[in-house]
């Protein structure tokens, strides 16, 4: 079996069995900003990694490591992600193992926003939801990563960015063109009532 075929099947049987993985070498660099449980922390601009899925894991620190995410100007957080991605990370093996134990994480609580809940399930059912899931679990299918249980600044941080060119421009970031594409759609001032919306998600 391949590889990649194995660790995808190993993933998936250890996720439906509600198992933590075992930490991979890699993993004590990334805790160290994004927490011991993928907690995420705010005051280091550290998004929560816990239960993302492995795929989208995979694409994105592959991003980092190519240049195609993290190298604007004005995403100094990109940029320090783009350098650790580029010197921890030695082979895609190293990577697929990092982000299977992620992806094993269990999605922690986090603090809800205010907001109007009405007019933010509204908008995101409309625009967002059937790429991210209903409430914000996701889509692999759709190369659309978990929104739910993410910190609400972070998204907002994301979101901005796709809106205004820093993130998603690259021709290799395919997904990422689609998600800047759809940000122009959403006013800003109906933003944080989606964040809101979104926050409420188990």
């Amino acid at each position: 079996m391949p590889r990649t075929l194995l660790c995808t099947s190993l993933l998936t049987l250890s996720v439906l069995a509600g198992t933590v993985l075992a930490e991979p070498a890699p993993y004590p660099a990334c805790a160290a900003c994004h927490g011991q449980n993928g907690q995420g922390n705010p005051d280091l601009n550290a998004p929560v990694l816990a239960g993302l899925d492995a795929g989208y894991l995979i694409r994105q620190l592959n991003y980092y490591r190519q240049g195609v995410r993290g190298d604007h100007e004005m995403d100094p957080h990109g940029q320090q992600m783009a350098t650790l991605a580029k010197s921890l990370l030695n082979d895609q093996t190293d990577l697929q193992a990092l982000a299977a134990y992620i992806q094993s994480l269990p999605v922690p609580a986090v603090q809800p926003v205010e907001g109007d809940l009405r007019r933010g399930n509204s908008y995101y059912q409309n625009n967002c939801g059937a790429c991210h899931g209903g409430k914000g679990e996701g889509n692999a299918a759709f190369d659309a990563p978990r929104l739910a249980g993410q910190h609400p600044d972070y998204l907002k941080r994301q979101f901005l960015h796709f809106k205004q060119g820093i993130r998603g421009q690259h021709p290799k970031d395919k997904p990422g063109r689609r998600m800047a594409m759809m940000a122009n759609t959403l006013p800003e001032e109906t933003l944080d009532d989606v964040i809101a919306f979104i926050s409420q998600q188990p």
